[in-house]
């Protein structure tokens, strides 16, 4: 049960092999790259809608291969909201790895110039 290929391997030169079988892949790698700009995850219809390619089975078909490598975790929301998947950590580093380019943990909250932020007004 422990192998095949969507299992994330604990040889090195196996792990580069799955690197560079998802760094191939189109959907993989823009899927990955989608979840890791957002910072709350995203449900299946909010990828689907990302990728554009009018194909929900494409979709799950992508998340369940990144799902079972470990590069993303499903979290359901409890409350009646969707629910969304996220990059693990795994998944952060393995996108590093193939673009090339260092993954931030997450993305960085804009927040206004100090210049732009009203001063608090004093009660009196």
């Amino acid at each position: 049960m422990n192998k095949g290929l969507w299992v994330w391997p604990s040889d090195v030169k196996a792990q580069r092999r799955v690197l560079l079988s998802v760094g191939a892949s189109h959907q993989l790698l823009q899927a990955m790259t989608f979840l890791m700009k957002n910072k709350d995850g995203l449900s299946n219809s909010e990828l689907d809608d990302l990728t554009a390619d009018n194909s929900n089975w494409m979709t799950l078909w992508t998340l369940r291969q990144l799902t079972s490598l470990g590069f993303v975790e499903y979290k359901v929301d409890f409350f009646g909201g969707p629910a969304r998947y996220q990059l693990t950590e795994l998944g952060r580093n393995a996108l590093g790895t193939i673009t090339g380019k260092p993954v931030q943990q997450n993305p960085p909250v804009q927040t206004p110039p100090a210049s732009q932020v009203a001063a608090p007004v004093a009660k009196s």
